[in-house]
């Protein structure tokens, strides 16, 4: 009886036939051969099952045709030359099918030229496209020509959320029936290894697994006993185990203690969560993406744990963003210039394999791991490289195994979430067998690392409250780099609050700081002189006051910025994925960077641009010279008026009154009206709505207390909602209910301009008041601004400034005093010119009544006049700068932070008292 082909034997030959036609492409003469060899893999002879040139006659109204290949009931083949449309083969393979008498009718039909394998199941009409170079990792679906069809291999996305989504479920169901928390974690991560084990070939015959779960009652009653059982197997050497262990159980391998070998509770399943489990095993998790398990882990926690986390899932374009720049880029560099040189250089590639082996790579907040899997796959895959430069492919009684010297003990994590360090832990694992894999197949052979030996170091640890040495000794870590919690300032408990102070050393401004800075500071601190840093971080910390606080921080431990990103939209794999804006930063200390060029990567629409420039500023901006960082001042350094925030009633909603309280309150007491003011806020003023505010500031209340009882009964409401509130401030202002909070109350005509506007905007909307109309602190207040004042503040540079040093709410544009408008650089020549071009802009939005100011600027529905007025006094505003025109947005932010160094460097130099001269002391003889 002939023997079946294993898996692993089937890769193997499809490795050496996949190198011995790589570089075939003319059908006549090779494709009879090409197709003799083909079966040859699988272990079939064509001859006997499937026949060259069969004839057909009447194609689609020609009258004959010859089919390159048929085997009967089974396959359809039609080859043609590379480069031939392969849509276009089948179709006419298809035309083919459609005459053949039903009792030869096959199941799939192939279109092929040597380097690309187009093949349709014409049941499922499902589509499957791949090449010749990938055909090792593709053979299972050629298991139809073995007669093999006891499993239905879905293609998935290799980011599959689904999959991720039925491991949640399996989980719920598991923890919702009593099961714990902790066991339920364990439990789904020796499962996840379990089904990859069965599609990527660790289990051989592929299938094993899925056959043992479908083997259970349909009740689900014996399905916890049994996998326990499974564990048990798979965590005992073969020769340790009982004679009698029944067969469905024996033919699974040792794979060791470490993934297996914890105890835990034997679940319960019913029906319904064991009809999830075999869902689950459907899948074919040999090509999932590593950025699964990270889906996979949030899919099984719940919304308010992910908040409280920070948690954001990477995607692999992402993770690769970080890790190029980092070291993959130059490390792809070195071994492209060891293998073009023409002289001997297997040294040279021995020694590149050598270093590889050495590189150790920490993840201080790797969470399920992806960046430690795809970093240890791109370093498997340069050594693959260099191995192929050392070993001979056709060399037969090669030791594949041997040749790699990289392996998982080169990765270090740590993490917060138990459940999720362990999936980072078994995820590196199953990259270890893919990349394992993936070298043998470029040496026609297949094996798998079992049992497993080296194991990565992840640790569930809070890696702020940790001593990063006691992980890895910072002079034995090459780099570390990751996506740490995000968490913005305004939201950071307590617990997480106190370790940004003790880390920041800060005691003062920590309500700034966003909760990733703890993990910037902490890396700067670790590294040593050669080790680099790179990481992910929300946009914010190259915003706002937070700059100044926290740059400082990191640039005293001696390092400076080696690469960065600009701001660009995060994207996620995971259910409910997070839509942040985000940057990258790289770090290395300043005597690595000497003679390296830095990088610094733009995003234009879809495009990605890279510049290498000598500086990379705070806020994420090259220039040939470093760029200040911009510090909160408390008054104007550029010679404008002062600006003020809006006056604040601080009323709990009692002073201030809608259209129909304001008609109400004058009907009951008409002589009200003298009390009553517009109160506008921000909102009110973009949206054209209108709302009131009793005035009551000057007025002595004993004197209302008779005559106006409704006015009184507000203001008896704002004091005792005074007295109920927390702030002690506001409780001692109970006692002066009618008084403002703080704020401005405008005497004279005033520039109201709001705090906090959309990013669909491109200019705030700003404009002018009339007293006795008074705004709230949801906007600022400049009171006597002249026309060329309102120009400046409404022009594009002004916008520049507000974008790059101002903070955000979310993505809008957040206004303030001390960060933009007091540091704001103005022109050196006077404004007088900017007078006309702004009164344009006002007789531009006179000329639209019936929209309001927030539909004037929104970019969908500005007007034409409108805009154009803006573009006029853009254009006038920078040639008040300088009088080369700007060639980018870049270029304006460059000039602009070099003009504030300068000015306040003045305003430095004037603050300072005058330094007297000290009377020289006579010596005496």
């Amino acid at each position: 009886m002939k023997r079946t082909l294993t898996r692993s034997e089937i890769r193997a030959r499809a490795s050496v036939f996949a190198n011995k036609y790589q570089y075939t492409q003319y059908e006549k003469g090779e494709a009879q051969t090409f197709y003799n060899d083909f079966f040859k893999v699988f272990g079939l002879e064509r001859f006997g099952n499937a026949m060259f040139e069969r004839y057909i006659n009447k194609v689609n109204n020609r009258h004959h045709g010859f089919i390159d290949l048929l085997w009967p009931k089974v396959l359809l083949a039609e080859h043609k030359s590379l480069g031939y449309d392969l849509d276009k083969a089948l179709e006419q393979a298809e035309d083919y099918v459609i005459e053949l008498p039903q009792h030869e009718r096959p199941q799939c039909v192939l279109a092929c030229n040597f380097q690309k394998f187009l093949l349709i199941d014409l049941d499922s009409r499902q589509r499957r496209e791949f090449t010749l170079s990938e055909l090792p990792e593709k053979t299972e679906l050629f298991d139809f020509m073995r007669g093999i069809h006891r499993r239905d291999f879905t293609a998935q996305d290799p980011v599959s959320i689904h999959a991720s989504e039925i491991m949640g479920s399996v989980y719920d169901g598991l923890v919702s029936n009593g099961y714990p928390e902790h066991d339920a974690a364990y439990f789904l991560t020796k499962l996840t290894f379990c089904f990859f084990a069965d599609d990527a070939g660790i289990f051989d015959p592929r299938g094993i697994m899925q056959e043992y779960l479908e083997d259970t009652r349909e009740d689900g009653s014996d399905l916890g006993t049994r996998l326990m059982g499974l564990f048990d197997i798979l965590n005992t050497p073969e020769e340790q185990r009982l004679k009698n262990t029944p067969q469905d159980l024996a033919q699974f391998p040792y794979i060791n203690g470490r993934i297996f070998k914890s105890a835990h509770k034997i679940p319960q399943f019913d029906s319904k969560a064991r009809t999830s489990l075999l869902k689950a095993a459907a899948f074919d998790w040999a090509v999932v993406s590593p950025a699964i398990f990270g889906s996979l882990f949030q899919s099984v926690m719940n919304k308010k744990e992910r908040r409280a986390a920070g948690a954001h899932y990477t995607t692999e374009e992402n993770i690769m963003k970080v890790i190029r720049p980092l070291f993959l880029d130059e490390l792809t560099r070195k071994l492209d210039e060891i293998l073009s040189k023409k002289t001997e250089n297997l040294g040279q590639i021995k020694a590149f394999q050598k270093m590889l082996a050495r590189i150790k790579i920490l993840d201080p907040a790797c969470g399920s791991g992806n960046f430690l899997i795809i970093s240890y796959r791109e370093l498997r895959r340069l050594e693959t490289r260099a191995i192929l430069e050392i070993h001979d492919p056709t060399e037969q009684r090669l030791n594949v195994e041997g040749m790699s010297k990289m392996n998982v003990g080169q990765f270090y994590g740590m993490e917060i979430n138990e459940f999720s360090a362990k999936i980072a832990e078994v995820s590196l694992w199953m990259m270890d067998h893919l990349m394992n894999r993936e070298l043998g197949a470029k040496f026609g052979m297949s094996y798998a690392r079992i049992p497993l030996g080296k194991s990565p170091t992840i640790k569930n640890v809070d890696a702020l409250e940790v001593d990063w040495n006691t992980i890895i000794p910072s002079d034995m870590c090459s780099y570390v780099c990751g996506n740490p919690p995000f968490g913005g300032s305004k939201r950071i408990e307590k617990k997480k609050r106190d370790q940004i102070k003790v880390i920041s050393g800060l005691t003062s401004g920590v309500g700034n700081l966003d909760y990733v800075t703890c993990w910037f500071i902490k890396a700067a601190q670790y590294i040593s002189a050669q080790a680099q840093i790179g990481f992910v971080a929300t946009n914010s910390i190259s915003q706002g006051e937070q700059v100044g606080q926290f740059w400082p921080l990191v640039y005293k431990n001696g390092v400076d910025i080696s690469f960065a990103h600009e701001s660009f939209k995060w994207g996620s794999e995971a259910k409910g994925k997070a839509q942040v804006h985000v940057i990258i930063v790289g770090l290395a200390k300043k005597g690595a960077l000497i003679g390296r060029s830095k990088r610094m990567f733009y995003y234009e629409e879809t495009k990605t641009f890279e510049s290498n420039p000598a500086h990379i500023s705070a806020y994420m901006l090259g220039s040939p010279h470093q760029l200040p960082i911009v510090f909160k001042s408390p008054k104007p350094l550029n010679n404008l008026p002062k600006i003020a925030d809006g006056a604040v009633p601080l009323d709990g909603g009692n002073l201030t009154l809608t259209d129909g309280q304001r008609e109400d309150l004058i009907r009951a007491e008409p002589e009200s009206s003298l009390f009553i003011r517009p109160f506008i806020d921000a909102g009110d003023f973009i949206d054209g709505k209108q709302r009131w505010i009793l005035y009551l500031q000057d007025v002595e209340l004993a004197s209302i207390k008779s005559k106006f009882p409704c006015v009184m009964k507000c203001v008896d409401a704002t004091r005792k909602y005074r007295k109920s509130c927390k702030r002690e401030a506001t409780r001692d202002m109970a006692d002066r209910p009618a008084s403002f909070a703080w704020g401005v109350i405008p005497e004279s005509t005033f520039l109201l301009i709001p705090r906090v506007t959309s990013e669909r905007r491109k200019y705030i909307p700003i404009g002018y008041m009339e007293p006795p109309s008074l705004t709230s602190n949801s906007s600022m207040v400049l009171e006597n601004a002249d026309l060329s004042i309102f120009g400046l503040l409404t022009s594009w540079m002004h916008m520049i400034w507000v974008n790059t040093v101002g903070g955000r709410l979310e993505q809008r544009y957040r206004y303030s005093a001390g960060i933009i408008y007091n540091t704001f650089p103005v022109p050196e020549s006077p404004l007088d010119s900017l007078r006309p071009l702004a009164q344009r802009i006002l007789n531009a939005r006179n000329s639209h009544p019936t929209l309001t100011i927030g539909e004037m600027y929104d970019t969908k529905t500005m007007p034409a006049n409108l805009l154009n007025a803006h573009k006029r006094l853009d254009r006038a505003v920078e040639k008040l700068y300088r009088k080369e025109p700007f060639q980018s947005d870049r270029d304006r932010l460059v000039y602009l932070l070099q003009r504030y160094g300068t000015m306040r460097q003045k305003n430095q130099t004037l603050d300072k008292p005058p330094k007297t001269k000290r009377r020289r002391r006579s010596s005496v003889t």
